[in-house]
């Protein structure tokens, strides 16, 4: 696993033991940065929940992202975060949250906005539509922002999640990705 572009390019990025943590294969990572790309460069705050290993949140940092907050519950694995900024010379634009993104969403929701939020929960985490609601009730995107769903082929997502309309669906074998933007006013009334 390595940052693909952008000032820590080439850089390895280090990952925990086990099979508790899945982070995003490299290709899959090119995809979505393609496609991210094509809103335009990366700047702005972003927001990585379920962070795993940062890589998502330092690809968006070496990319030209101004910050990054990581949200991962498990403190072993936000030590590998912090290890991994540190590597890639990120560390002081960034910040860790060692909590669930449930009370990550509750207790710091209504802070920040975020230009980019990037969600990318345990494959199988019955939890995921509950928990792209709840990042419409924490008003945590900005108005052109975009929030980005790593899931299963097996995990149908709706078009529509209360003020969430899904803009793009990429499947790249056993790993799909789903891009949400905020939708008008007039458009989010009508679901």
């Amino acid at each position: 696993m390595r940052v693909i572009t952008g000032t820590a390019k080439g850089r390895r990025l280090k990952a925990p033991e086990g099979l508790g943590t899945r982070p995003m294969l490299d290709r899959v990572k090119e995809a979505l940065f393609s496609v991210i790309e094509g809103y335009g460069p990366i700047r702005g705050r972003v927001l990585d929940l379920y962070a795993g290993t940062g890589s998502l949140g330092i690809e968006c940092l070496s990319r030209g992202a101004a910050w990054a907050d990581f949200v991962e519950h498990k403190v072993h694995v936000c030590r590998i975060i912090r290890e991994n900024l540190e590597h890639t010379r990120l560390a002081d634009r960034a910040r860790i949250f060692p909590m669930s993104v449930e009370r990550f969403l509750r207790t710091y929701g209504h802070r920040e906005k975020y230009d980019i939020i990037i969600m990318d929960p345990p494959y199988a985490d019955p939890a995921i539509e509950a928990t792209i609601c709840a990042v419409d009730d924490a008003n945590v995107l900005t108005d052109d922002g975009i929030l980005i769903v790593g899931h299963s082929p097996r995990v149908e997502l709706s078009d529509h999640y209360q003020r969430f309309r899904r803009r793009k669906f990429r499947r790249l074998g056993d790993s799909c990705f789903s891009i949400y933007e905020l939708a008008p006013e007039d458009a989010a009334s009508e679901h």
